[in-house]
């Protein structure tokens, strides 16, 4: 019952940054085709690895607040444009692993538990195009109750469960790993540069492609709306057990990576 409402408020906080990025559709065009990117290609490298697994939509979801908060640990020097890209394709990214979930998933999901998910994210939506409704002051009070208390306590009461050595070095998670940490950057980075390249959309002048493979590093960072996701997708506790290693693992390596690759242009 805690757990469920505090993913509730987590989805709030989604619908809400989704409703939002969307005021501003130029900006949205070119990280929302890039998270597409993001999510085709770790999803095919999986299947490749581990054909037949129902874990497959595990390796698509970005964590808004993980990777946000590594990117705020590059400091002042970091370069905004990038933060909005980051924040506008991880919004992009969990509302179409919220889809892909409906659709795929849709005869699995459990009535009670999705009226806390796709109901408060839905919720959050509606409200964030309420005229007068104060947007900003919400997110500002959602946005650290989410990244500094509500995922941090629904991750640690899920990953608690389940993790044994053997899942460590099991297929599932080391396919998960492999998809997440290399398809993420391929995908999204290879789509931007589609995009950009056959002129379907314009690369803001004050964001260079390199960065975009940056942002790519940092959205292999997925655990909470990836462990939802599990939950309905996986009814194997073993398999669950190997998907949550797989997403810890992907997590550290996706975030180191990302911190180093953009932390460069900062240090010349």
């Amino acid at each position: 019952m805690v757990l469920d409402l505090l993913i509730a408020i987590f989805f709030l906080f989604v619908g809400i940054e989704i409703t939002a990025t969307l005021t501003h559709p130029k900006q949205v065009l070119l990280p929302a085709f890039a998270a597409l990117g993001g999510m085709v290609i770790p999803a095919a490298i999986f299947l490749a690895l581990n054909p037949g697994s129902q874990a497959w939509a595990t390796s698509m979801p970005t964590d808004l607040a993980l990777a946000l908060g590594v990117f705020a640990l590059l400091g002042k020097g970091a370069n905004p444009a990038v933060r909005i890209f980051l924040l506008t394709l991880a919004v992009a990214d969990d509302l179409f692993s919220l889809i892909v979930l409906a659709i795929f998933y849709g005869d699995q999901l459990d009535l009670a538990h999705s009226a806390s998910t796709l109901g408060a994210a839905a919720l959050g939506a509606v409200l964030a195009i309420v005229p007068k409704f104060p947007v900003q002051r919400v997110v500002a009070v959602l946005s650290p109750l989410c990244t500094f208390f509500v995922i941090p306590v629904y991750v640690i009461a899920k990953l608690s469960q389940g993790i044994s050595m053997d899942s460590i070095t099991s297929k599932t998670a080391i396919s998960l790993t492999i998809a997440r940490v290399l398809g993420k950057i391929v995908g999204i980075t290879l789509f931007a540069w589609l995009a950009v390249t056959l002129k379907i959309i314009q690369l803001p002048n004050n964001l260079r492609i390199s960065e975009i493979a940056g942002v790519g590093a940092l959205a292999g960072m997925g655990l909470t709306v990836a462990l939802v996701i599990s939950e309905v997708a996986v009814e194997s506790e073993v398999i669950q057990g190997d998907v949550k290693a797989g997403l810890i693992i992907s997590a550290v390596i996706s975030g180191l990576i990302g911190f180093i690759w953009l932390k460069k242009p900062l240090a010349r």
